[in-house]
C-alpha cells in the first residue's frame, strides 16, 4: 500500500507540479516575480493537479 502511494507521487505530473512549484518559489523569493505572480501560477497548477487526481480518481 505505501509502495503504491509512493510510485504515484514519482509520478511525471506529480514531478512537474512539484519542480514548478520550487522554481516559481524560487523566483518569488528572489524578487523575480511578484507575489501576485507567484500566487497566480501555483493556484493554476496545484489545481490543475488535484482536478486531475479527482478526475482519475473518479474514474478508478
Amino acid at each position: 500500500m505505501m509502495l503504491k502511494q509512493i510510485a504515484k507521487l514519482i509520478d511525471v505530473k506529480s514531478l512537474i507540479t512539484l519542480t514548478l512549484t520550487a522554481v516559481f518559489a524560487v523566483l518569488s523569493v528572489r524578487g523575480k516575480l511578484s507575489p501576485e505572480q507567484f500566487l497566480t501560477v501555483f493556484t493554476t497548477v496545484i489545481a490543475f493537479y488535484f482536478g486531475v487526481q479527482h478526475q482519475k480518481n473518479k474514474e478508478d
